[in-house]
């Protein structure tokens, strides 16, 4: 089963470095998320206790206005679930 864990967007810090895909300048954040819940494709699971409203730091790459936007739920891919579960930080998740 694939978990996902969800969160809503507080904060973004564009970090000033840019790739160049698709013809497009995409810029490095940084989202700082409060952990929520997992996504609804995996019901049966309950957030631990523990990491419910637990700040995260996501590494994103940004382009169009859509992406900069606060308040929204951003869902976390299942690597960095695992992570944020294990409690191991990775290259695109921490705390």
């Amino acid at each position: 089963m694939v978990r996902k864990l969800q969160g809503k967007v507080l904060d973004i810090n564009k970090t000033g470095e840019f790739i160049k895909k698709d013809d497009n300048k995409w810029q490095k954040c940084i989202f700082t998320v409060e952990l929520i819940k997992f996504s609804k494709r995996t019901p049966e699971e309950n957030i631990p206790e523990h990491l419910k409203g637990k700040m995260v730091k996501l590494v994103r790459y940004c382009c169009f206005d859509w992406h900069y936007k606060i308040g929204i739920m951003k869902t976390l891919d299942p690597d960095e679930t695992e992570a944020v579960l294990n409690d191991k930080p990775i290259k695109t998740v921490y705390w």
